[in-house]
């Protein structure tokens, strides 16, 4: 990262010249992270989140107060918006939406000089905006009001034995259980011949992410993780759960896959999240899984740097995959485990 500069008004991206009003702004004020320093981390990063959101609509989280004020959950483009920012103009209930899609550096700058912290990405891209060709699935740790004071019988088994988890403790909390459905996320996409991404979220969570050929629509793909999902939870009844209610779930961590659906976003590799300190989602290795010092926010604004030389994803094969046999190869497990 540059030193912060209080004197920059304009940035030059590619062929355009992008003017920074009021750089010095504060938008993370505790952390003295300043308007300037998000588009200058945006400018160095730009290689590795531009190929993650060219082609998407986005939904812009703006925060033109700071982190501490009311933040713009925005889908809209302005008006007051050049020509030159893309927009796709896609279909809601009722009516449309004019989203932004950000294809190259100049537009990314730009974003962040309207303190958009988040570009939240769709699932699918704009010109087969009903087919995806992301699969996420995402692992929060259980919130204080999830959990019970007790674990029931089953659970305490579960606890005895350990031997799945190879903790010592069987049954742990906080981001360790996360780090334990991930494992498990991702040894059940092998078994069905899909590749599982890594991404900590930079909020409370890690993403496991799986790359498509757009050639099965929303419903198909929701459905699909929805049975994937359950299939999870099934095999370990006292660690994962599907049950979207807090109340119902008892402590355990819930298998999210409800962002998968037409105009349903997650937040995009490289993002900034509006949050103290300013963490960055980051794309991570299954290796590092093992690595105890792992967290949501692990990476900032200020440390993802060391982490670009060098792109976890490249060593994966993330092609986009049909959903065809993996789905026969799942409705047989489910059987086969059912029965």
């Amino acid at each position: 990262m540059s030193e912060k500069r209080t004197d920059a008004r304009n940035v030059r991206a590619g062929n355009r010249t992008v003017r920074i009003s009021r750089p010095e702004k504060l938008l993370f004020p505790d952390d003295g992270i300043s308007k300037w320093d998000l588009v200058d981390y945006y400018r160095s990063v730009s290689r590795r989140i531009i190929p993650q959101l060219r082609g998407r609509p986005l939904m812009m989280e703006r925060h033109p107060d700071g982190i501490g004020g009311t933040p713009l959950m925005q889908k809209n483009a302005p008006d007051h918006f050049p020509d030159w920012v893309r927009r796709a103009v896609l279909p809601k209930e009722g009516g449309k939406v004019t989203h932004v899609v950000c294809d190259d550096t100049a537009t990314l700058l730009y974003l962040a000089d309207q303190a958009c912290v988040t570009p939240h990405r769709w699932l699918s891209r704009a010109d087969r905006p009903d087919h995806p060709d992301r699969l996420v699935i995402d692992l929060d740790p259980p919130s204080p009001e999830e959990s019970g004071s007790e674990k029931s019988g089953s659970e305490s088994s579960s606890e005895k034995s350990g031997s799945e988890s190879g903790f010592e403790s069987g049954f742990e909390s906080g981001f360790e259980e996360v780090r334990w459905a991930a494992r498990r996320c991702c040894a059940l996409l092998g078994e069905l011949g899909l590749p599982g991404l890594l991404m900590t979220t930079g909020s409370r969570g890690l993403h496991v992410i799986v790359p498509l050929d757009r050639r099965a629509d929303f419903d198909t793909v929701r459905s699909f993780a929805h049975e994937a999902a359950g299939l999870l939870a099934a095999r370990h009844p006292d660690r994962l759960t599907t049950e979207p209610r807090k109340a119902s779930r008892r402590g355990r961590l819930y298998l999210d896959v409800q962002r998968n659906g037409y105009a349903q976003t997650a937040v995009t590799p490289y993002a900034v999240r509006a949050r103290p300190g300013a963490p960055v989602a980051t794309p991570i290795d299954a290796r590092e899984l093992d690595d105890p010092e792992l967290r949501s926010d692990r990476w900032t604004l200020r440390t993802v740097g060391e982490r670009l030389a060098d792109d976890p994803w490249a060593r994966t094969d993330t092609r986009g995959r049909s959903l065809r046999a993996p789905r026969e190869r799942l409705r047989r497990l489910a059987e086969d485990e059912a029965g």
